[in-house]
């Protein structure tokens, strides 16, 4: 028996997940797929949202305000890499100029402080390489960049480290009230919990639907990009929005926190959940409306195109609260941008929530904030030397393009939970990121997985179950 039972391992279940181990509480964690951050989370900007997007009153803009603000310290804790970089909402006439005045007094209608308006001259001047055809912008400060997959295993990590339990390819068939708690059952196993958060993603309504009327629906937004080399990091310094429109914040052209920079998204609307592909069509929108705002800008050294769904709820807003009709049951749904900024702030308010239903939150002594985590190519010669010393593995690169040490793709194997496949190990130690995309290290890197899980070379994934890449010999 649980006392908290959280459906989705992504940036809002293991938010939640890590901030409910705090307690003396007995929590489990449930994913369909076999890894942390493989849906949403994995597939987004990247950006932490200054807050005057999201309209007056609604959840969006409470929860984006407060999470925005916690991203200092919650980065450190899990020594997840963060940067404030900055926004820039570009106008190109005065109808969009009139629209940028009116974001910066939502902002400051909201609690945003740090918002300015920019004349061209301005402008140009901190970018240089934006269109010259741009009148001025709305600059955020407090806006940044930050690292989404890193961010959402180090919440999974902490919370581990703290007591929670967790079942991965666990896909929810069913969920049944049992003498006042809840099973949920997946094909083969099922675990009772006196609570449940429905953190579903793309698939909240259906998990809603499984305990009580529909209520709401959520249809899927596939957002495509572009990621261009490194090469192209000194191109800006701020991320760069278009004026919205009614659909979403628009092509953004941003630098990553690892020194890439990252064009999209252009959406469709498309009723396949998980169809991540990519289409010539919409990627020559995402060139396209990069080019509007830096003109030179070029894909020629683009080095992967992805794409990610999104969760756009009926009701335009986060939907955050207990189901009609199933008492202890609670849907955090509907998480759309600005969701990575909010999830630390959505974690506290779904544990008031949980407080007001009855759940006893008694603080846990033990608790640990911390998560400790150095890559070798970030350590000082007189730290690296030790290290090796220690452990001949940091001794050897493995990843050129990142370089990512034998060492780091162990210590990335062996966490809690810890990588199985070739994508889980790219997300937790940038193995397989860069310029190459694996080509080089990715045979070495499969080997190393099929040694410290003592599995044959061919059960190694790409990523989901059945994404296998050997099958066989060939002589």
């Amino acid at each position: 028996m649980y006392d908290v039972a959280i459906i989705g391992a992504g940036v809002i279940g293991t938010a939640i997940a890590r901030e409910l181990s705090r307690y003396n509480l007995k929590i489990v964690i449930l994913d369909k797929e076999n890894d942390v951050s493989v849906g949403t989370s994995k597939a987004n900007s990247g950006i932490i949202h200054a807050g005057f997007d999201p309209e007056e009153n609604t959840l969006m803009a409470k929860l984006n305000e407060e999470g925005n603000k916690m991203f200092d310290t919650i980065s450190e804790e899990l020594s997840v890499p963060f940067k404030r970089n900055g926004s820039l909402v570009v106008a190109f006439d005065d109808e969009q100029l009139e629209h940028i005045n009116k974001l910066k007094q939502r902002g400051i209608n909201n609690g945003i402080p740090g918002l300015k308006i920019l004349s061209k001259e301005e402008l140009l001047k901190k970018e240089k390489s934006i269109s010259q055809e741009a009148k001025g912008a709305l600059f955020a400060e407090t806006a940044g960049i930050i690292d989404p997959m890193l961010l959402t295993i180090s919440f999974m990590e902490n919370a581990v480290m703290n007591g929670a339990e967790y079942f991965l390819n666990f896909e929810v068939k069913s969920i049944k009230k049992e003498d006042g708690n809840y099973r949920v059952a997946s094909q083969n196993n099922s675990v009772i919990a006196k609570y449940v958060i429905n953190a579903a993603g793309v698939f909240a309504d259906k998990i809603h639907d499984m305990v009580a009327e529909p209520a709401f629906k959520i249809n899927t937004r596939r957002g495509q990009y572009f990621l261009l080399d490194k090469e192209e990091g000194k191109v800006i310094s701020s991320t760069l929005f278009p004026c919205p429109s009614k659909i979403g914040k628009g092509i953004l052209v941003a630098p990553t926190i690892h020194g890439n920079v990252i064009l999209g998204p252009a959406s469709d609307d498309i009723p396949e959940r998980e169809d991540v592909g990519t289409t010539e069509e919409i990627l020559n929108k995402a060139r396209t409306g990069a080019r509007l705002l830096i003109p030179k800008i070029t894909t020629r050294n683009n080095i992967r195109n992805f794409s990610g769904m999104r969760a756009e709820p009926s009701t335009d807003d986060f939907i955050i609260k207990e189901a009609a009709g199933a008492p202890n049951f609670i849907d955090v749904a509907g998480i759309k941008s600005p969701g990575l900024t909010a999830a630390p702030a959505i974690s506290l308010y779904v544990v008031s929530i949980l407080k007001e239903k009855g759940l006893a939150l008694n603080k846990k002594e033990s608790f640990n904030p911390i998560v400790k985590r150095k890559f070798f190519i970030e350590m000082t010669e007189e730290e690296q030397s030790v290290l090796i010393k220690k452990n001949s593995l940091y001794g050897r690169i493995i990843c050129r393009c990142e370089n990512i040490t034998e060492g780091d793709i162990v210590d990335a194997i062996s966490r809690k939970p810890g990588a199985t496949t070739m994508d889980g190990v790219k997300r937790r130690c940038r193995a397989g990121m860069g310029r190459c995309q694996g080509g080089f290290c990715g045979p070495k890197v499969q080997q190393i997985i099929a040694r410290e899980l003592n599995k044959p070379l061919e059960e190694i994934v790409l990523e989901k179950k059945l994404s296998y890449i050997l099958t066989g010999k060939s002589k």
